[in-house]
């Protein structure tokens, strides 16, 4: 049912497991609160972004693109130990991921169809992983115009985007507010790994 190269590992992590990385996310966050950011044409994302590792992605009037540092001059936190432990698990990719982009998604929030196609690395897949209330993912093709299909990411779900899918045009519908207990407030938290640099 999924394009080549769209591996899903339903359930990957159980509830001890998101519950350990939940509080490591929180680590990341207190050092790199989330933020809306503001796409190039100037209207404000839903969903609210932070990113650990070796440099992080974002966006404002200039672009999208990554930077070694955040707004205030600080580094980006590390990824954290758990979050690497999947990405060896789950990637086949020989070296550590350079960027964990950390997505918020409260009520409400959503992310239009998109592509990965910042990185400098296309051969190396994009990781993403799941925790909280679920979503609606919608997957397309390799054009913008192409068909697309839609799917449900439930907390714990780990999605693989590589080889021939690499760079597929993605996003989100909605979430399904308030099912997952995960989360205090509600909602859905989304980790991508990506490998930047070529």
């Amino acid at each position: 049912m999924l394009p080549d190269g769209v591996t899903l590992h339903d359930g990957f992590l159980d509830a001890v497991a998101q519950i350990a990385l939940v509080g490591a996310l929180r680590t990341v966050a207190a050092v790199a609160p989330p933020r809306r950011m503001e796409a190039p044409n100037g209207r404000r994302m839903s969903v609210a972004m932070t990113s650990a590792g070796r440099v992080g992605w974002v966006t404002d009037r200039k672009g999208y693109r990554y930077e070694p540092r955040q707004m205030n001059g600080a580094p980006w936190p590390p990824i954290p130990a758990e979050a690497l432990a999947i990405w060896r698990a789950v990637s086949g990719w020989d070296s550590d991921p350079d960027c964990l982009l950390l997505n918020h998604y409260a009520e409400g929030a959503k992310m239009g169809l998109h592509r990965d196609a910042d990185e400098g690395e296309f051969a190396a897949p994009v990781v993403s992983v799941s925790l909280g209330d679920p979503a609606r993912f919608r997957i397309g093709g390799l054009a913008r115009r192409d068909s697309t299909k839609s799917f449900e990411l439930r907390s714990g779900d780990v999605l693989v985007m590589g080889g021939a899918s690499r760079l597929i045009w993605h996003g989100v519908d909605r979430i399904r507010y308030g099912v997952s207990p995960l989360l205090a407030r509600g909602g859905r938290l989304n980790l991508t790994m990506r490998v930047v640099a070529g």
